[in-house]
C-alpha cells in the first residue's frame, strides 16, 4: 500500500508540473495533494518495514483489491483540494472511474476545469489502464518482493501468455509498449492538428481504453477533422488487443499475430457490427457530415467513419463518443447495448466480459451436442490448436453466471434508487463493463451526475468489480478464504 501512494503521489507531481506550465492556479492544491499521499506512503513504508515480505495468493488478492481502493481514496485529494469536484461522493465517483478505466463522468463542464486537474484525471486512466499493480511489481524487488500472485489476482483471465520467465520483466515489457503506443499516439494526434495538451490527455485515455475527454462533446468536437478520429481508432483498437501480441508482432513474429485465435475473432466481430451499423447509419439515421474536402467525406465515409468509431469504441470500452448513438435508431441502441457485454482482448486494457470468454463458452456449448451424442467420448475444447483445461471452461461458466447475476443485481438496485429502466440497466452494463456513456439520462451526451449519492457509490462498486473481473474482488467474502490452511 505504501509503495502504490508513493507511486500516486509521484504522478500527482507531474500533474502539478502541467498545472504550474498553464498557471491555471490550483498548482498548490495538486502538490498538496502530492505531499500528503507521498508522506502517507512513506508512513506505511515505514511502519510495515520488519513485516513478512512473501506473498502468496491470498495476500495477492487483498493487496490488489484494497491497493485500488487506497489508490482512489488517495486519488481523489487534488479534486478536493483544488475544489474542482466539491464533495467526497463525486470526487471518489470521479477517481474511481479513472483508476478503473470506465470513463464515466459526473462534470457537468469539463472544459471549465483547469489544466493541472484535467492531465491528473487522464492520467488516473493511464495508471489504471495497465494495472497499478503491474506497475508496481516491476518496482517490488527493489524491497525484495515477489510479484508473481500479484500478477496473477491483476489479471485473473484465462489468456495468461508470459513474455518472460520473470514477472518483472514481463511486466517492464508491456509497459514500455504501453509507453511507445502513448507517444506515438500523442505525436500523430498533434500532426493532425491537436493542441499539444489535448493530443496527450486524448492518448492518455485512448491506450487505457478510458474514455476522459478534455472536451465537453468528446471526440465529436473534432467531427470536421476525419484523420484525427481515424487515428484514436486505431490505437482503440491496438489498446483493446492483447499486448502480447504487440510484443510479438514488435519482435518480427507476425505469424503469431495473424494464428491467434482471439484476435482474428475480435478483428472479425469488429468488421462485422461495423459494416452492421454503417449500413443503419447511412439509411436511417442522422450523422453530421464532415465539413472537410466535402467532395471527398460525403454521408457514406461520414456514416462508415461513425460507425467505426463508435463500435470500436464500445467493444475496447473506451467510451470516446462521436455523436448519441442511442439517438441512431432503436435497433442500434439495442446493437449497442449488446456490444457492452462483449469486451476486447484478454491482456488488453479494456474491460467487458471478453472475446476469450465468448469464444471458450461458444465452443464448449457447440460441442455438447457431440457430447450428447457420444456419451463416453472425451471431446475437449481446443483454443488455438491447444487443449484447454476443463477448470479453465468451469471458470469461464462461473463468471459469465456471476457477471449477469451482478448486471441483475446492479439494475435491480439503480431502479430502487429511483433510475428508469433504460437508465438502470444502461448504467448497469456500463459500470460493470466499464464502458463509461450509457442509455437513458445517462446517454452519451450527459452524464452521471444526476445519480442520486448512492447511486454513485453503488456505480463506483461495479466498475470497481469489473474491472478487477469479479473474483478478485468478490473472493475476499467467501468464508473459506479467511480460513487458516
Amino acid at each position: 500500500m505504501g509503495l502504490l501512494l508513493l507511486c500516486n503521489g509521484g504522478f500527482m507531481v507531474l500533474a502539478a508540473i502541467v498545472s504550474g506550465i498553464y498557471e491555471d492556479g490550483v498548482t498548490l492544491d495538486i502538490a498538496l495533494a502530492a505531499i500528503v499521499t507521498m508522506l502517507l506512503g512513506m508512513l506505511s513504508m515505514f511502519y510495515t518495514r520488519e513485516h513478512d515480505k512473501e506473498v502468496k495468493r491470498r495476500e495477492g488478492y487483498i493487496i490488489v483489491t484494497f491497493g485500488w481502493l487506497v489508490m482512489s481514496a488517495s486519488g481523489m485529494l487534488p479534486y478536493l483540494f483544488s475544489e474542482s469536484i466539491p464533495g467526497v461522493t463525486n470526487a471518489f465517483f470521479e477517481t474511481i472511474s479513472g483508476y478503473t478505466t470506465t470513463g464515466a463522468s459526473i462534470v457537468d463542464d469539463i472544459e471549465a476545469l483547469p489544466k493541472g486537474i484535467l492531465f491528473w484525471r487522464s492520467l488516473t486512466h493511464w495508471i489504471g489502464g495497465m494495472g497499478i499493480i503491474v506497475l508496481a511489481i516491476a518496482i517490488l524487488p527493489l524491497l525484495g518482493i515477489g510479484g508473481m500472485q500479484l500478477f496473477a489476482a491483476e489479471a485473473p483471465g484465462p489468456g495468461g501468455d508470459k513474455l518472460h520467465p520473470r514477472i518483472t520483466d514481463t511486466a517492464k515489457r508491456l509497459w514500455l509498449i504501453y509507453f511507445a503506443y502513448t507517444v506515438a499516439e500523442t505525436i500523430l494526434l498533434k500532426l493532425a492538428g491537436m493542441n499539444f495538451f489535448d493530443a496527450i490527455n486524448h492518448s492518455l485515455a485512448t491506450l487505457s481504453t478510458g474514455g476522459f475527454s478534455t472536451k465537453n462533446d468528446s471526440m465529436a468536437y473534432w467531427n470536421d477533422q476525419p484523420l484525427i478520429q481515424y487515428i484514436v481508432i486505431l490505437f482503440m483498437f491496438l489498446a483493446g488487443s492483447n499486448f502480447v501480441l504487440s510484443y510479438y508482432a514488435f519482435k518480427g513474429k507476425v505469424q503469431k499475430v495473424i494464428k491467434d485465435e482471439e484476435f482474428k475473432f475480435y478483428a472479425i466481430f469488429t468488421g462485422c457490427f461495423v459494416v452492421l451499423a454503417a449500413v443503419v447509419i447511412y439509411l436511417k439515421a442522422n450523422v453530421p457530415v464532415s465539413e472537410f474536402h466535402p467532395m471527398v467525406f460525403g454521408e457514406a465515409e461520414s456514416a462508415f467513419r461513425h460507425a467505426l468509431f463508435q463500435v470500436v469504441s464500445v467493444i475496447t470500452t473506451t467510451g470516446f463518443v462521436t455523436a448519441d448513438f442511442t439517438s441512431w435508431t432503436p435497433f442500434l441502441t439495442i446493437l449497442f447495448f449488446i456490444l457492452m457485454f462483449l469486451g476486447g482482448s484478454s491482456g488488453s486494457t479494456s474491460g467487458g466480459i471478453k472475446v476469450m470468454r465468448h469464444i471458450l463458452i461458444i465452443k464448449n456449448g457447440l460441442l455438447e451436442f457431440k457430447r450428447t451424442m457420444h456419451t463416453n467420448a472425451i471431446i475437449p475444447v481446443r483454443y488455438n490448436n491447444k487443449t484447454v483445461q476443463e477448470h479453465i471452461v468451469y471458470n469461464i461458466i462461473g463468471f459469465l453466471v456471476l457477471y449477469m447475476l451482478l448486471f441483475v443485481v446492479g439494475s435491480l438496485v439503480l431502479g430502487a434508487l429511483g433510475l428508469d429502466f433504460v437508465s438502470a440497466i444502461g448504467g448497469a452494463a456500463s459500470s460493470l463493463g466499464n464502458v463509461g456513456p450509457a442509455f437513458g439520462d445517462l446517454n452519451p451526451v450527459s452524464n452521471y451526475n444526476s445519480l442520486p449519492s448512492l447511486g454513485k457509490w453503488w456505480c463506483g462498486i461495479l466498475m470497481l468489480l469489473g474491472r478487477l473481473e469479479l473474483f478478485t474482488v468478490l473472493i475476499l467474502f467467501s468464508p473459506h478464504f479467511w480460513k487458516r490452511t
